[in-house]
């Protein structure tokens, strides 16, 4: 029986290598068997929409982009009542999630993941009535994947990031916050902090593999205070760059839930992409919610 896959493509993503490759993508899943169908992305949340309405039988949802597009393709499957596997072609700037998977930057190696077909299920995070599949973060350099434009996205590759992370060092404001974690309270002055389902965070500050599994039901809950002084600052920023969570002004620690308490609004970042928390957002992991195809363990 002939099986059937929806390519939903950001003609606009990152480097645009689905473009170049889309002929050899599409002839690969032709000839094993995949009957092809592509949806080409118009706007910001367009895919959303789209997948919410999907109804037909697929086997395969996959989404070619970056790590914004998506989390609009998985935004709108877990909204949608039928239940997809989704696939991903990583064709952003940094596509965080795709690499603590292992899916491979090569458009057509990660199309085999799929036609492969070993499909695993992974924790998804909700953030009010939001989803992101591997972070939400506010502070220090979670505004430069949204500030920076997409033309200088394209153009330095990972490096944008860090540009703009810099030129925004100096704009930085602490928010003062209480964040409640599985029932434990930390209280003060924060300049960064982070809710994640992913190995690394900006492709800047990695996580050991052994404190991160992307499908128990657990975030990693990671939160840096607004140091005294520049000596204080040296000391955390060593302490992250050397995944050193116990030095002071650090603090780590696993929950299924958060919540976050501020004054006033905090911008926040969701897989890259800008959102705005009333004074109090709710964090929750959906355990187990997509069924995620991911190359075969050796």
């Amino acid at each position: 029986m002939e099986k059937s896959v929806l390519l939903i493509i950001n003609p606009k993503s990152g480097t645009v290598r689905i473009k170049t490759d889309l002929f050899s993508v599409t002839k690969l899943f032709s000839d094993s068997g995949y009957k092809v169908r592509t949806y080409f992305t118009k706007c910001r949340g367009d895919a959303v929409k789209f997948c919410e309405g999907l109804s037909e039988d697929i086997d395969a949802v996959v989404c070619c982009g970056g790590d914004g597009t998506l989390n609009e393709t998985i935004t709108g499957l877990v909204n949608n009542q039928k239940k997809y596997k989704l696939g991903y072609l990583p064709s952003g700037t940094l596509n965080e999630w795709s690499s603590g998977l292992g899916i491979d930057r090569n458009l057509i190696k990660a199309a085999k993941t799929v036609i492969d077909g070993n499909t695993e299920k992974l924790d998804i995070g909700k953030f009010g009535d939001k989803y992101f599949a591997y972070t939400a973060s506010f502070g220090a350099f979670t505004d430069a994947s949204y500030s920076t434009n997409q033309d200088t996205k394209n153009i330095l590759g990972q490096a944008a990031y860090f540009f703009e992370g810099i030129k925004s060092l100096g704009n930085i404001k602490p928010v003062r916050l209480k964040v409640t974690a599985d029932g434990e309270t930390f209280e003060g002055e924060y300049i960064f902090g982070a809710v994640s389902n992913s190995l690394s965070l900006g492709g800047v500050l990695k996580f050991d593999s052994s404190l991160v599994k992307l499908n128990d039901g657990l975030f990693e809950v990671l939160l840096v205070k607004n140091p005294k002084d520049i000596i204080e600052l040296s000391d955390i920023i060593d302490g992250l760059l050397k995944k050193d969570f116990l030095r002071p002004g650090i603090s780590f620690l696993h929950a299924k839930s958060v919540t976050v308490t501020s004054e006033s609004p905090v911008n926040w970042t969701l897989d890259g992409e800008h959102a705005l928390s009333e004074n109090t957002v709710f964090i929750e992991n959906l355990n187990k919610a997509i069924d995620f195809y991911i190359p075969k363990k050796e």
